[in-house]
């Protein structure tokens, strides 16, 4: 940038303060594709993109009174696209987290349901997963969460205390909740089950 481009820059930045829109307009056209290619790099989504370039300049505009004409307004700029993309990436960290408490709170439930099972994909998971689980551990999971029997039942079944039965379950229950906390697509598919928006 030479100098006059700086002097220029300075003038639009002046004219921004005082809330001119033409300038702010101008600033738009200048920076916004710039800013719109480095946002999406990172989000990696059009329309999100396009939500906070939106919010971006909304802050432009709010804080053009405490705009330094003297300072780097491209650093301003990327500072504040930096803190916007940062609080999406948090709030979206968030919601994943939601999403993967909620299903594991509610596994149990989807354990005991013939409607888990009408959902291929989920079947599919659920059978794989039960699959990793040891011999012994299979076939006291399979008796009493898949066929619903006691663990008075199951160890009778197998020859086993009641107490190694609850210790397999317990173990068995633990390790599936982890399998499908690590598989989005079961997750979607819980949530459509819940009736919620996933």
């Amino acid at each position: 940038m030479n100098v006059i481009e700086i002097e220029e820059s300075k003038d639009l930045l002046l004219k921004l303060r005082q809330g001119s829109e033409p300038a702010f307009n101008e600033i738009y056209m200048m920076y916004a594709k710039t800013l719109y290619q480095r946002i999406f790099s990172i989000v990696k989504d059009s329309s999100v993109t396009e939500e906070l370039l939106q919010d971006l300049f909304l802050k432009i505009w709010q804080k053009r009174d405490v705009i330094n004409p003297e300072l780097s307004f491209k650093s301003f700029l990327y500072t504040i696209a930096n803190n916007l993309v940062y609080d999406y990436m948090r709030k979206v960290a968030c919601d994943k987290r939601l999403v993967a408490s909620l299903m594991i709170n509610s596994v149990d439930y989807y354990l005991h349901t013939e409607e888990a099972y009408n959902v291929k994909e989920t079947n599919f998971i659920l059978t794989e997963a039960i699959n990793k689980l040891s011999p012994q551990q299979k076939q006291v999971f399979t008796l009493c969460k898949i066929e619903g029997k006691s663990y008075k039942e199951a160890s009778q079944i197998l020859g086993i205390t009641t107490d190694t039965v609850n210790s397999h379950v317990v173990k068995s229950s633990r390790y599936i909740r982890s399998y499908l906390k690590e598989n989005l697509k079961l997750t979607v598919a819980i949530m459509i089950m819940l009736g919620l928006n996933p």
